[in-house]
């Protein structure tokens, strides 16, 4: 029997409600990355419930989950702290206003309190908008229009930034010198003079450009560490390098972390890496599962937004669902020891992994930061997207992820994107992994 046949006859309720709704969503559902293009074939399951570090589909499949919602549930599904303080809240106070209170004045302090390179924020709805208001903030704060970004890089759909993620290196050009590919159909072809697109983790090309061009440059924007291409960390000193010579031709240094935000610090990246930027995106695990999302930085960064020079706004930025999420995940992660433990656990899963690949034959290695990793089946190591596209094997990590969601654990598909550990996974999720990894990988083994 192939995966095809056993997965359809596991999830058979899935494959109804995706014939139903694809008559009324476009594509069967509600964002591209849940589509079959995006790995998640013949269908994507379909979920009835979440509660911790579980989820079941609609046929009653159980599954540990280290999909997440793609991040987001870095508490876990409905933790109940975070759930109570949401619906007391809305209870309270009702859900929107257009106007302020001092809910919200509390969730912002608490993120400024967490967050290093963070002195004032804003609330707003998606990780997408948080990025285009700090990518045209740098552009108003400076009066320059050049921002450079980096291959394999994704920092939301907007025009300005969906470019150059996951690229044809033939029509990208030479790794030193990049063109800008649009990510899409529908991106002004024009917008590419406005970016500059380099190689990660090349520090020469990033010193060459800067020297050449540095006093045209608005801002550098970057994932301080890539989780869009799989799992991709920095070289040591190359984020020290990117905010040394942003600060040296005065650019702006914007860390996108909506993923990384909260996922291995409380502080984010920032925090763990010990690089301020000047802006900061924020979304996922910022609101514990709720839809938030923010740009913050320094107080002389966000200046432009304080006089009402520039117009940041939103009818739900800042909406009362938002700023409970926030306040309650903040006291939730400042509780003692909760990220040592996550990381333990996560690192144990991750070891493991490799380990049971090798054993077993496969080239593999582990890169990751213990809540969030990727097992990379490649014979060498992985330091940006030229080298994913080039050395990773992607058919064999799907055939992987089959061969796990059969014996009940999922993540996502596909090898560039990564899988994450919430805060509250526990010893028995990783035993229950590792077994069926190891079942799993042993069965890809015999039929190689």
């Amino acid at each position: 029997m192939t995966f095809e046949d056993d997965y359809r006859r596991r999830t058979a309720t899935s494959a109804q409600l995706f014939e139903r709704a694809s008559r009324s969503i476009p594509g069967g559902v509600g964002s591209t990355a849940r589509t079959i293009k995006h790995g998640w074939a013949p269908y994507p399951l379909f979920i009835a419930e979440g509660q911790g570090s579980r989820i079941t589909d609609v046929d009653g499949n159980e599954y540990v989950d280290y999909l997440l919602g793609l991040g987001p549930m870095i508490l876990g599904h409905r933790h109940p702290v975070v759930t109570k303080a949401v619906a007391d809240a809305i209870g309270e106070y009702g859900t929107c206003f257009g106007l302020p209170y001092e809910l919200e004045v509390q969730a912002a302090e608490k993120v400024v309190a967490a967050v290093p390179g963070i002195e004032q924020v804003r609330f707003t709805n998606s990780g997408s908008e948080a990025v285009g208001a700090a990518v045209r903030l740098a552009r108003a704060t400076t009066g320059r229009r050049l921002v450079v970004r980096f291959e394999g890089h994704y920092h939301g759909w907007q025009d300005t930034v969906y470019w150059s993620n996951h690229v044809d290196p033939e029509l990208a050009g030479p790794a030193d010198h990049p063109r800008p590919v649009a990510a899409g159909p529908g991106v002004p072809h024009e917008l590419s003079d406005t970016l500059v697109v380099l190689t990660w983790n090349d520090p020469e090309s990033f010193t060459r450009l800067m020297a050449e061009r540095g006093e045209e440059i608005a801002a550098v924007i970057t994932e301080a560490a890539v989780f869009n291409t799989g799992c991709i960390l920095p070289e040591p000193g190359y984020l020290e390098l990117l905010r040394a010579e942003t600060k040296k031709y005065g650019a702006l240094l914007i860390f996108d972390e909506v993923i990384t935000g909260f996922r291995f610090a409380r502080g984010g990246a920032q925090e763990y890496f010990g690089v301020t930027p000047d802006l900061t995106t924020l979304a996922k695990g910022l609101g514990g599962g709720f839809p938030v999302a923010a740009i913050g930085g320094s107080t002389e960064a966000m200046r432009m937004i304080a006089e009402g020079r520039y117009s940041h706004s939103g009818t739900y930025n800042a909406n009362v669902v938002q700023c409970a999420a926030v306040s309650a995940t903040m006291d939730v992660l400042a509780e003692p020891g909760i990220y040592d433990r996550a990381r333990k656990l996560g690192d144990r899963l991750a070891e493991g992994l490799r380990g049971l690949a090798v054993d077993n034959g496969f080239d593999a290695y582990v890169e990751g930061l213990g809540t969030v990793f990727q097992l990379w089946f490649a014979s060498r190591p992985i330091k940006n997207w030229r080298d994913a596209a080039a050395y990773a094997d992607e058919a064999l990590f799907t055939r992987w992820y089959q061969e796990m969601s059969l014996r009940g654990v999922l993540f996502h598909p596909l090898q560039f994107e990564n899988l994450f550990v919430s805060l509250v996974h526990t010893d028995a999720d990783i035993d229950q992994t590792l077994n069926a990894a190891g079942d799993a990988l042993a069965a890809i083994a015999r039929t190689r």
